[in-house]
């Protein structure tokens, strides 16, 4: 590729959010360039649970049978527990037919890039954006770099799907002077694959605990993953020391305590510092729009972050497909813009505003113990508000085809 290479849409980021857009745009007809900086397949800090809404979008993907052939762990249920031990449990049928996964993001990325290599997109690891191509204020393509040099790439919409960092919606907010509002919370994250855990047979256990919450559940190969969530203020106490803040923090769960007693790390810890949860801006610049964490971080105890990857990537391919002739013409830009902010927003306000009101909650010392009784009481009331954490029905794009 030279630097007079040109694209429909350029996607940075080849998580589910990016490698979703990019399949379903390639398989539309445009040409699509992903961009992903590290080299498949990597571990990534997350709770690695998908739910089981996710099956439907991997057979629009074509990739149901790659990803089932990892051999992924099922999950029948999500149980809760209060740090006292008081716990309630969601069944996984409650969201869709079939089962929730245990699966690595190393593996389950694996998949949907390489899918997306298979169906014609320009897929480039190891490679990173260095900065954005802005004229008059609008984004028109993107300076790369990797191990062979520096080059240039043109496309009039640029996807930002790079997680968490938000890494071009930055970049454009200085270049173009985007205003932008940070919510800060002082909060740190941390994940490993762990042996010798005690968790449930198929269960996804969360633990409740001062100052944050954590998850463990089972994935491929016999291992567990723990992901947890925890205070700044905790973190510098114990010296960042992951396995220490472990025992002492989230093992004040008496849940926790148990099942982790034993356990050891099969791989170095990941951590990560968050800003907060919530909604950025879906489209921070003219010529560019954000999806995935990128987009909006939902709590990870709601199970449904890999869901939302994936539903805001066929989102913005839907929206972009409906353009993509005329993409180059600045009124056409602002029609996409408008359309995928309406479309988000209907999408996923809802679940976001109701995940706020349950993350103040299950930070608020004993209210989780009260909660998880009080709906541990009733079916019908947890099963609402489960559900409400997620769409009603999911996005649906026929072009997608079906697993091979």
């Amino acid at each position: 590729m030279n630097t007079e290479s040109s694209y429909d849409v350029i996607i940075a980021g080849g998580g589910p959010a990016g490698s979703s857009a990019a399949i379903h745009l390639a398989l539309s007809g445009a040409r699509v360039l992903l961009v992903e900086q590290k080299k498949f397949p990597r571990p990534k800090l997350c709770g690695e649970f998908i739910s089981p809404e996710c099956s439907t979008h991997f057979e629009q993907l074509g990739v149901s049978d790659q990803i089932h052939a990892t051999q992924p762990a099922n999950l029948d249920e999500t149980v809760f527990y209060s740090q006292s031990g008081a716990s309630v449990s969601v069944p996984s049928d409650w969201f869709s037919s079939g089962v929730a996964l245990g699966l690595s993001r190393a593996e389950m990325d694996d998949c949907l890039l390489r899918r997306a290599a298979e169906v014609g997109v320009d897929v480039l690891e190891d490679t990173q954006v260095a900065n954005l191509v802005v004229e008059d204020q609008r984004v028109v393509g993107a300076h790369l770099r990797s191990n062979n040099g520096e080059q240039a790439v043109r496309a009039p919409l640029t996807i930002d799907a790079t997680g968490r960092g938000r890494t071009l919606a930055r970049m454009a907010e200085k270049v173009c002077q985007v205003r932008a509002r940070l919510e800060r919370r002082g909060l740190v994250a941390f994940k490993a694959h762990l042996r010798k855990t005690r968790v449930a047979p198929g269960a996804c256990e969360i633990y409740f605990y001062p100052g944050g919450y954590g998850g463990l559940s089972t994935i491929e190969n016999g291992l567990s993953n723990l992901c947890f969530i925890v205070n700044s203020r905790d973190v510098r106490a114990l010296h960042s020391d992951a396995d220490r803040i472990m025992r002492e923090i989230v093992c004040r769960n008496r849940r926790a305590a148990q099942t982790l007693e034993l356990a050891e790390p099969a791989a170095p810890w990941l951590a990560v510092s968050l800003e907060g949860f919530g909604r950025h801006s879906v489209a921070p610049a003219s010529g560019l729009l954000a999806i995935g964490d990128a987009a909006s971080f939902i709590d990870p105890f709601t199970g449904s972050g890999m869901l939302m990857a994936l539903e805001s990537g066929a989102l913005a391919a839907q929206t972009i497909r409906e353009h993509v002739a005329d993409l180059d013409q600045s009124a056409r830009l602002r029609q996409v813009a408008d359309a995928y902010r309406a479309r988000y927003a209907q999408q996923f306000n809802a679940r976001l505003r109701l995940c706020s009101l349950i993350r103040r909650a299950a930070f608020t010392p004993g209210f989780a113990n009260v909660a998880i009784r009080f709906f541990g009481a009733s079916d019908g009331l947890r099963r609402r508000l489960a559900r409400a954490t997620r769409s009603s029905t999911p996005q649906q794009f026929s072009s997608a085809g079906s697993s091979k």
